[in-house]
């Protein structure tokens, strides 16, 4: 044992989960979700897996312990054909700073045959992540509360790890954090907004930019699933939010999902849903990153297993440029849509503004930092999104304006 104190347990309640839409109980603990039940219903397996998963989720509360045990029982991916995938991270930060990493193995597999489109769950065992010999903010740490001051203390959960949690072990008693008066985001997206291939839960770029701006993520980026679908909307127009965005794009562009002519009215749509409950909300729509397999040929996309042996798995696009003429969508027709959608609503909704993805990841980007798998940035482009967005979005003249703290 790291320490004589006792282990105190404290129940995983919803005041203790950030960034979470729903904490469904399970048998042996809860599991947090980024889509309620309702929205959950209709929606398809891949949207559903995507939402188990908990990016920009964290358990975040006010203690002064020295030494944390989370007992979770993950769910772990495994794709058929392609190199095995390393464990989801936790991130540890206390006052805002970070203080450690861990990872929890074992667990449940989710096997999965992109080729056959089949699924297979594999049952496992749960098992614990340590944090110990946290610091200690201005105190003796002496004395049986813990020592010091109390801290601020966040674990975020692996972005891309569906994640059960089962028990919180402190030695030294938790409460939730006070109100900090700090500003709501909620953001959607597609699996580019979810973490992609960024290598911690901190690190995708929408915790990155949250964290420079000041204000505390809710995202909604769910891999593959960023299809303008009436009940994502609804989501979020039910969810409390002082600043919104919508990233739109690529998704509907490799599922080849719609022709021009319903694209436009769907973005109409799902922004008026959005505008049912957040009125005079900052809304920002974003364009799609360079992507160059799609800039000009239309979806869908399909894997390209030629590097597995090399342990690359990558994507090309199956369409022809020459559909283009028929109404197929490629990513440059869709930023000048998107273009055209925001500009008819500006006399109506003043506070409705448009980011070029371009900006945040564009062609000087891709010949410095090329996509790893064609489709998909990795955390080195992470943190550049994340610093790009938040310059453009969180400053005087930007469509969030100032930092919110």
């Amino acid at each position: 044992m790291h320490t004589e104190k006792p282990w105190i347990t404290t129940p995983v309640t919803p005041e203790l989960v950030h960034g979470a839409l729903e904490l469904a109980p399970t048998e042996d603990g809860v599991m947090p979700y980024r889509l309620p039940a309702r929205a959950r219903r209709f929606a398809d397996g891949q949207m559903n897996m995507a939402a188990g998963q908990p990016s920009g989720v964290r358990l975040a509360f006010r203690t002064r312990a020295t030494a944390i045990e989370l007992d979770t029982r993950p769910t772990k991916r495994e794709y058929v054909g392609a190199p095995p995938r390393p464990d989801g991270r936790y991130d540890l930060f206390v006052d805002g700073r970070p203080a450690g990493q861990g990872s929890v193995s074992g667990g449940n597999t989710l096997v999965i045959d992109m080729t056959a489109g089949t699924f297979e769950h594999r049952p496992g065992p749960p098992g614990t992540v340590r944090f110990t010999g946290l610091p200690d903010a201005g105190g003796s740490g002496s004395g049986d509360d813990g020592g010091g001051s109390p801290r601020d203390v966040e674990i975020w959960l692996p972005h891309d790890e569906a994640t059960e949690l089962l028990a919180l072990r402190t030695d030294a008693p938790v409460e939730p954090l006070p109100d900090r008066g700090r500003k709501v985001w909620l953001h959607h997206g597609s699996s580019i907004s979810h973490g992609s291939n960024a290598e911690s839960p901190s690190v995708t770029w929408p915790a990155l930019a949250a964290a420079r701006g000041g204000v505390d993520l809710v995202n909604l980026g769910l891999g593959g699933s960023a299809l303008l679908d009436p009940f994502l909307a609804r989501t979020m127009r039910d969810t409390p939010a002082d600043l919104i965005s919508v990233k739109i794009g690529i998704n509907v562009v490799n599922a080849d999902l719609m022709r021009l002519r319903a694209f436009g009215p769907a973005v109409h749509g799902f922004l008026d849903t959005i505008r049912e409950g957040h009125p005079t909300a900052p809304l920002l729509v974003v364009s799609p990153i360079l992507c160059p397999i799609h800039e000009d040929t239309p979806g869908p996309s399909v894997p390209d297993f030629s590097g597995v042996e090399e342990g690359r798995l990558s994507f090309a696009a199956a369409g022809d440029p020459a559909e283009r003429a028929a109404g197929k969508l490629t990513l440059n027709v869709i930023r000048e849509e998107l273009a055209r959608v925001v500009e008819q609503r500006l006399a109506d909704d003043p506070n409705l503004h448009l980011l070029d993805g371009r900006e945040l990841y564009g062609e000087a980007d891709n010949a410095e930092l090329p996509l790893p798998d064609a489709l998909h940035p990795d955390t080195a482009t992470h943190r550049r999104m994340g610093e790009r967005f938040a310059a453009a979005v969180f400053t005087p003249g930007g469509a969030f304006g100032e930092r919110a703290d």
